[in-house]
């Protein structure tokens, strides 16, 4: 990382100048980086009370309604809210590297954006490229849950119009749902209306959510009491599955919690981002987690877990105590919150191509603005076509496993950034080839200043600008005299060990994770597997925690925001836990998104590749990109 890169140097070959183009990273969003002709930022409207609206809405869906029994028949029993609590911890750790990156990085793209200027752009692409994907298939699967609660509502199957209702096209295996398609249509005209006019929309429709929760804890807690809570009396115990049950319950419902990353995508719409995003990613998962735990813990009372249904258990909870009309409140509030999580799944999307096409990746009318209402109505439109189109043929919930691909993909990379941004933050910017006259003027300058000093060049090092004309120039940077014990890494090593500590974090991790999983394997290939993954995770973990962090953290992007806790231990904890969700999606799972991700690679070979913004950009150090910016306000004056 001590060097630049040229990601268009002639002479090297088409394959190293393309594998190049996979690493070069592009610089945080500021004040420096004006919006093209023809595009405009989006609207300063969100504060927290909205990050709390859009956070607890993507996130309560009706799986809460649904996964209280399967889980606890399956794995947690009695035990249900505690495998919520450490799943919600588990959510916490990625939580907080996203309250840090986007206080610091607030522009629309979320896990995308924060990629593509720390790791780089290839990483950034496949991480983009996924959470299209997921937010298209996950929009599409909630909106089609949608029309059977609403039957149920109406007197049950058959209570839907027939203009909304499903039907089976004649001669083929397919189910049409207009129900779903036109909620879809609904919710993107929404969207497209303004981001401060959906988000109170979403405020509403959850509001009526949470109430319907509250009145299912208040509610049960009375029959609770009056009947002796029959789910704990039980001589199976508080663990009939014993605590490794209460982990697996707890990596099943973790994917409860994975809507809280849609708060980050709006970072760009927030009026204070360093004080908001933080505040309204911690208060929705806080509220959600609270939520969840104490609706665990009254329905498990209520009934014993073996007897649960394991498709409505809250609503068969009442019924079975003679209160049947709660099953229509229950059953309204599944709705209210599929229709929640529907905003909260196609609000994101948009955002993501936005910044995708802003980047050069994808065609820029994704990237365009609207004047009035200040939203990418392009995007916005392309999303909800897309996603009423899957809605309308497809029953996607086969594809559900998709969706936690995409989240636990930019989680995982989410805490990767974390501490690249703490250990080894980018020391180059790059900026457009326009600046090259300015770049070759204050780089001569530097090489006058360099050549008449000769107090203490014997350790001076010093860092190329190589531009897309392959033109050596050199900036000086005079390294800091180091104490002589050989202990005291200089800044270059510390640098170094700090890349080479985090790689070897994450391959141990995956390495720990693939072989605790393949049970299949036999113990002798296993059980050393599982040996050479901890050690390389322990090894980065001491390394890490040993050397000192970066000064540059402090000064890296906007200032003064959340700063994650316990780094390198909390995202080390946090890559390992989100590894080890991904290689237990099964192998179907992953089957099916390498054939999306491969098409990401053909779409970025052959147009984000050579179409980025960065294709020409020219690559300084960071101590000089402010002063050539600088210069190149005072002449433009």
């Amino acid at each position: 990382m001590g060097f630049l890169v040229d990601t268009q140097k002639e002479g090297g070959g088409h394959s190293w100048g393309c594998v190049r183009s996979l690493v070069r990273r592009k610089q945080v969003d500021s004040a420096n980086v004006k919006p093209e002709e023809g595009h405009h930022q989006l609207a300063k409207a969100l504060t927290v009370p909205h990050l709390i609206a859009i956070g607890v809405g993507a996130t309560i869906g009706a799986g809460v309604y649904i996964l209280v029994g399967t889980v606890a028949r399956e794995h947690s029993g009695p035990a249900l809210a505690l495998s919520f609590l450490i799943a919600g911890i588990a959510a916490a750790l990625s939580a907080f590297c996203y309250a840090e990156l986007s206080s610091r990085c607030p522009s629309a793209g979320s896990a995308y954006h924060y990629s593509y200027i720390c790791v780089g752009e290839g990483v950034a692409w496949l991480i983009g490229w996924a959470l299209i994907l997921e937010y298209t298939i996950g929009g599409s699967a909630v909106a089609r849950g949608i029309s059977p609660n609403l039957a149920l509502i109406f007197g049950g199957e058959d209570g839907l119009p027939a203009v909304l209702a499903r039907h089976q096209i004649p001669g083929l295996d397919v189910v049409v749902d207009p129900c779903a398609a036109i909620l879809v249509f609904v919710v993107t005209g929404l969207l497209c209306m303004g981001i401060k006019e959906s988000t109170f929309a979403q405020g509403i429709v959850t509001a009526a959510n949470v109430c319907v929760l509250l009145f299912v804890i208040v509610a049960g807690t009375y029959l609770g009491f009056k009947t002796g809570w029959a789910g704990y009396e039980l001589p199976t115990g508080f663990f009939p599955f014993g605590v490794d049950g209460m982990f697996a319950g707890s990596a099943t419902v973790f994917f409860a919690f994975i809507g809280f990353d849609s708060v980050a995508s709006t970072a760009e719409e927030v009026k204070n981002p360093q004080r908001d995003l933080p505040i309204g990613i911690g208060l929705a998962l806080l509220l959600c987690c609270s939520l969840y735990m104490m609706v665990s813990i009254v329905i498990v009372g209520l009934v014993p877990y073996y007897a649960m249904d394991p498709d409505t258990p809250i609503s068969s909870a009442f019924a079975s105590h003679d209160m049947q009309w709660a099953v229509y409140l229950i059953t309204l509030g599944a709705v209210m919150a599929l229709c929640s999580a529907l905003m909260g799944a196609l609000l994101p999307q948009p955002r993501i191509l936005m910044a995708m096409a802003r980047d050069g990746l994808l065609p820029s009318i994704f990237s365009d603005v609207n004047n009035r209402t200040q939203v990418p109505v392009k995007a916005t439109v392309a999303t909800g076509f897309c996603a009423a189109t899957l809605a309308f043929f497809m029953d996607v919930s086969q594809l559900a496993g998709m969706v936690s691909v995409g989240t636990l993909l930019a989680f995982t990379m989410v805490a990767i950034s974390v501490l690249i941004l703490r250990y080894v933050p980018p020391d180059e910017l790059p900026l457009p080839s326009s600046l090259q006259e300015r770049i070759d003027s204050v780089s001569f300058i530097c090489g006058e200043i360099k050549s008449s000093d000769h107090v203490g060049t014997s350790n001076s090092s010093t860092q190329p600008l190589i531009g897309k004309n392959d033109a050596a120039v050199h900036f000086p940077v005079i390294e800091k005299q180091e104490a002589q014990g050989c202990w005291v890494l200089s800044e270059e090593n510390r640098r170094i060990v700090a890349g080479w500590s985090i790689m070897f974090t994450c391959i141990g991790a995956f390495v720990l994770s693939y072989a605790a999983s393949s049970l299949s394997f036999p113990w002798l290939i296993r059980y050393p597997l599982c040996g050479v993954g901890g050690s390389l995770l322990l090894v980065g973990l001491i390394a890490l925690s040993i050397i000192d962090q970066d000064d540059a953290r402090h000064t890296f992007g906007h200032s003064g925001g959340f700063m994650c806790p316990f780094v390198p231990l909390l995202p080390i904890i946090c890559i390992l836990i989100n590894m080890y969700l991904l290689v237990n999606l099964g192998s179907a799972t992953w089957a099916r998104v390498s054939v999306w991700l491969l098409i990401g690679v053909i779409v970025y070979v052959f147009y984000g590749r050579k179409h980025s913004s960065l294709a020409n950009a020219v690559y300084v150090t960071t101590a000089h990109a402010e002063e050539i910016y600088r210069d190149h306000a005072v002449s433009s004056a």
